[in-house]
């Protein structure tokens, strides 16, 4: 039997099971526990015993590994690559997010048949010893997943596909503003005092974001909401205070040159509340917008990940894409494995010249590729090459068996006969990855 043969046939074997399992006391408890995609998908495969079978232990483990491995990655990212049906197969991503901002997920699958793949976006706790905490997920009919942060913690996207499935993937993940910016046609560049930066000699931080804009400039509403005050104050100078009760949070807009709206009216967004001055205590600066987020029953909060738009594009990916899903050597003399598809990310691991990597996927001009140790991670597209031309031949002089990876305890899956001239493609530690005649690619011992 054929090796896809093999895999349909065990793909009809595992949604039989999963199918039946789905009528047992255990599956059912996902109605009542309202458990996400995955976690009903988990359910149903250990429901159906699935769990026992060297596959299932494979997916579940896939799963857990990608929460404690994921790659840091900086936003905007963009990824494609291949998700194998005879290897199971979790990607995992780590973003720095900041409260106030939107994580918006792509996701591109290309397969001859529709199949389930599941999104789910986690909070990493402060201490490593927590589990990270799930905060959404995407239905898995869908393809889009967004998040607006809550805190200022890492956070982790799993993507999984389903038992036995195979297909390219192409991810995008974005940093969204989630409110206008409060004067149109400005941005962040206009932004000259951030966040934290020190006043009155230090003895308090700053609160808030200065917009500069000329005087007269009308400024809006960030958000939908309600006028909770319209008033002037020996700081603030003149002040409007806009309650956000649908996201439990008051906006401040202060040093205004005139107020436009009254307390009590109910404004959309876009709406003008005022014109951009210099009054208070900015009486000694030119005129701009002072802006501030409070959050109900937490205080005042960084504004700037709630308006900012990155300038960044999403980069494109730019490396040869018959190679993802298939193997590659290194072809300087040495190369650089980093976490993050950067020249600033720290190395991971250096390389010695004609060490094999397998292609996982592509980010930019890296590829990401699993490690001979099965990490993964990412090298320059530049320092690799494939793997069509070989690099030795090996003339045996006694017979050796052929194996299926690089370790003294791999299985052994052919014979070669002595006297062979057997091509050698890879070197890694004692070991020569050959494609014998037939183009089965295998290892050999290099000492025997």
């Amino acid at each position: 039997m054929s090796k896809s043969g093999y895999f349909q046939l065990l793909y009809f074997f595992v949604a039989v099971a999963l199918l039946s399992g789905c009528g047992s006391r255990e599956a059912l408890r996902g109605v009542f526990k309202n458990e996400s995609p995955y976690e009903r998908y988990a359910s149903s495969l250990k429901a159906a015993k699935l769990d026992q079978t060297a596959i299932g232990r494979d997916w579940l483990a896939a799963g857990e590994k990608a929460l404690q491995t994921a790659n840091p990655v900086t936003l905007p990212f963009k990824e494609t690559g291949y998700f194998p049906a005879d290897n199971p197969k979790a990607l995992g991503y780590r973003v720095e997010a900041k409260r106030g901002e939107k994580i918006v997920v792509n996701l591109e699958v290309k397969a001859r048949e529709t199949y389930r793949v599941f999104m789910d976006f986690f909070e990493a706790s402060a201490d490593p010893a927590q589990s990270p905490k799930p905060v959404a997920h995407a239905d898995t009919l869908t393809t889009v997943l967004s998040y607006v942060v809550d805190e200022d913690l890492p956070h982790i996207l799993r993507v999984q596909p389903e038992l036995l499935r195979s297909g390219q993937y192409t991810i995008t993940i974005q940093a969204q503003p989630t409110m206008a910016f409060p004067i149109p046609g400005k941005s962040s560049r206009n932004i000259a005092s951030i966040w934290g930066d020190p006043r009155d000699a230090g003895a308090r931080s700053h609160e808030g974001i200065d917009i500069f804009a000329p005087r007269g400039t009308p400024v809006i509403a960030s958000v939908a909401g309600v006028v909770s005050s319209v008033r002037e104050t020996p700081r603030g100078g003149k002040v409007v205070w806009l309650s956000d009760v649908d996201r439990g949070q008051n906006l401040y807009y202060a040093h205004l040159d005139e107020q436009l709206v009254s307390t009590g009216q109910r404004v959309a967004v876009g709406d003008t509340l005022g014109l951009v001055g210099n009054t208070g205590n900015a009486k000694g600066t030119g005129p701009h917008l002072h802006f501030g987020v409070y959050r109900y029953g937490h205080g005042a909060t960084n504004p700037y990940p709630y308006v900012h738009t990155s300038a960044k594009p999403i980069p494109a990916v730019k490396v040869d894409a018959s190679h993802i899903g298939n193997w590659v050597r290194v072809a300087s003399k040495m190369a650089n494995v980093r976490l993050q598809p950067s020249t600033k990310s720290s190395v991971y691991s250096t390389l010695k010249r004609h060490t094999p990597l397998q292609v996982t996927g592509a980010a930019d001009s890296w590829y990401r590729v699993r490690l001979p140790d099965n990490t993964e991670a990412y090298v320059a597209s530049t320092l690799v090459e494939g793997i069509a031309k070989p690099i030795a031949v090996k003339n045996l002089k006694q017979e050796q068996p052929l194996l299926d990876d690089a370790h003294p305890q791999a299985a052994q899956m052919d014979s070669l006969p002595s006297g062979a001239a057997v091509p050698v493609v890879a070197s890694y530690e004692q070991f020569l990855m050959v494609r014998p005649e037939g183009g089965r690619l295998g290892w050999i011992h290099a000492n025997e």
